[in-house]
């Protein structure tokens, strides 16, 4: 039993107050400098200064300036090498400041600075590896407790656990979880299920802090708190101004400390202040939680208005190609998307292949990076005016993580829910060079993020829709290359995209059996259910095949095909052979997929047809 576990038995009786933010206060001092972390060992004397300060004002517990000082977030600033040294050093200087008053030292742990697999490059096992690293470091420079902090997901926040719980068992943790300012999600179960899960994990403080301000952190609180675990609020003093890349607060230190006072009295027993706290701050949160008593936590009833228990989708929602998939042989065409705002053509040519009998049509997002109209708006527009389904393609080049997920939110508003993610072409090959090519995350994140949503949940994990609990209805699809140069590294992300929830695998062109039988035989180990639709492009002469092989990437058309080609002599005689090849291929292919992409060149969308027609003959 550790002097701060003998501490926690009395936080009823008297919470414990922690100190506010480090960065703030060095920026008073003049020090701007990122990461701020770096003064441990080049101003050792100013962070020392800066521990003085909160302890003076009141703090009882005084977080270590090392919440970004794990390997993998030091290796961007050019620093890996001196992690060690600055998170045993970190310990240290708030270790100097305590023992004068006999206060705690809490060793700060946050997020690494980069998402998790697949949304972003971080791998599970390289984050935990780092979180032990730094924990190891931190112990060695002889904290009271660990805390963890500023974690916005809940699986990075469990890696941490992890390592702290491997690396120092004897250590005390508090895991704090920040939530984002959304009142409406805090109406649901979700917050509380978090701090059921951080019990599960063997915690001894639960907690939360950032992002809100004070006001919202006690709506917070009470979606959080759970009765037999004590629970730790450092709420942000306000919402800042940024005036020049710096943040400006305008909460007065009376308000902070009334607003901490009002946090304690709903159960807090571990409080103080993140965003914006300077010495002040902490003062006046020490003065107004002198001789309160941790109010009582009771949890309340949340009642939710699920659309079906446990997430569960409304099938009735689903589109008829959901529906569809994998019972019959199902049909797409892809239409080209031409420039500008004249989207005759593309309605023209879907309701033509409407008439005719196929199942959906593809649109694609800004191909090779080309300018041209939403894919969803154009979807929208489509499947309103021409009676038929879109296949509609989704790149992760053009939107942040932010917008991907809005557009999402809109796409299941208007009803486009047959989504195909792509990563996209970089934006430097394209019609604007210069552009900026975002890639928050790549198709693998994308469909994580359509699988999270059909669950009712955004990529945190946040419920999307507040009390009603609802759940997006979307299709996943992904596409895929099965003469890619790298089969390995395309195997690799087709296991990855299944596993994350891809429903439908729409490939790039095939043209022979072999390469379709061998693609099918390397997905049997991790195929699942997803149901494969070859995709097809009929040639319309040997000048298109010899375009289509040497000068379009990924592209490999087999020299039997030149040949046959070559044999006739008019343009009109080659399309047929062209076609006449698509449908003997398809015929021996049918059994092995449960529909076919076509890809007719240039609007000749009646060779979709007649390929179509010709293969129930």
């Amino acid at each position: 039993m550790t002097r701060f576990h003998e501490r926690l038995k009395t936080l009823h009786s008297k919470p414990i107050v922690t100190d506010g933010s480090i960065e703030v206060v060095l920026a008073q001092l003049g020090y701007h400098a990122h990461p701020i972390e770096n003064y441990n060992l080049t101003q050792p004397v100013a962070v020392e200064h800066v521990h003085h300060e909160f302890a003076d004002a009141g703090a009882e517990l005084l977080q270590t300036n090392t919440e970004h000082a794990s390997p993998l977030a030091l290796e961007r600033f050019g620093l890996l090498q001196r992690a060690y040294e600055i998170n045993r050093k970190g310990v240290w200087l708030a270790r100097s400041v305590a023992g004068e008053k006999e206060l705690f030292v809490a060793a700060a742990i946050g997020p690494v600075g980069k998402y998790l697999s697949p949304l972003g490059p971080s791998k599970p096992e390289t984050v935990l590896k780092s979180f032990e690293e730094q924990i190891g470091a931190l112990c060695d420079g002889g904290p009271d407790v660990l805390i963890l902090k500023s974690f916005i997901e809940l699986a990075e926040l469990e890696l941490a656990i992890a390592a702290a719980k491997k690396v120092a068992p004897h250590l005390p943790i508090i895991a704090q979880k920040t939530f984002p300012e959304d009142g409406a999600l805090l109406v649901t179960d979700y917050a509380r299920r978090v701090a059921e899960r951080l019990r599960e994990l063997g915690v001894d403080v639960i907690g939360t802090n950032g992002t809100v301000g004070p006001q919202r952190m006690i709506t917070i609180v009470k979606a959080f708190a759970l009765p037999d675990m004590p629970l730790s609020a450092q709420p942000d003093i306000g919402i800042p101004t940024l005036v020049d890349g710096r943040a400006y607060y305008n909460a007065t230190p009376e308000y902070v400390g009334e607003s901490a006072k009002r946090l304690v009295e709903a159960g807090v027993g571990i409080i103080g202040a993140c965003g914006g706290a300077t010495a002040e701050h902490v003062k006046m949160i020490a003065v107004s939680v002198k001789g309160i008593h941790v109010g009582e936590i009771k949890l309340e009833l949340i009642e939710l208005k699920h659309e079906k228990v446990n997430g569960v989708q409304d099938s009735e929602h689903f589109s008829n190609f959901k529906k569809n998939i994998g019972k019959k042989f199902m049909a797409t065409v892809e239409l080209d998307v031409p420039r500008g705002l004249d989207m005759s053509s593309v309605t023209e040519g879907a309701s033509f292949l409407a008439k005719h009998g196929i199942d959906a049509v593809n649109i694609s997002d800004g191909a090779r990076a080309r300018l041209r109209v939403s894919s969803l708006t154009l979807a929208k527009i489509v499947q309103e005016s021409c009676g038929i389904e879109v296949v509609a393609h989704l790149a992760c080049r053009d939107r942040n993580m932010v917008g991907l997920q809005s557009e999402l939110l809109g796409a299941e508003l208007m009803g486009v829910r047959n989504i195909l993610a792509v990563t996209g072409d970089p934006a430097q090959i394209g019609d604007f060079p210069y552009a900026t090519s975002v890639y928050d995350i790549d198709a693998i994140g994308l469909i994580r993020a359509l699988n999270s949503m059909n669950q009712g949940l955004d990529l945190m994990g946040n419920p999307i829709t507040g009390s009603e609990a609802r759940a997006t209805h979307f299709l996943i699809a992904c596409g895929a290359n099965p003469v890619a140069d790298d089969m390995e590294r395309e195997i690799r992300r087709m296991e990855q995209k299944i596993a994350e929830g891809c429903e439908v695998i729409f490939t790039q062109p095939v043209f022979e059996m072999p390469v379709l039988e061998r693609w099918v035989e390397l997905l049997k180990p991790f195929r699942k259910n997803s149901k494969l639709m070859l995709g097809i492009l009929p040639l319309r002469s040997s000048r298109h095949a010899d375009f289509l092989h040497y000068e379009v990437p990924g592209m490999n058309i087999p020299q039997w095909i030149h040949d046959r080609l070559a044999k006739r002599n008019t343009t009109e005689q080659q399309s047929t052979e062209g076609i006449d090849i698509c449908v003997e291929f398809l015929r021996d292919a049918k059994s092995l997929v449960d529909g076919v992409y076509l890809m007719p060149p240039f609007r000749r969308y009646q060779m979709a047809v007649d390929i179509l027609e010709r293969l129930d003959k």
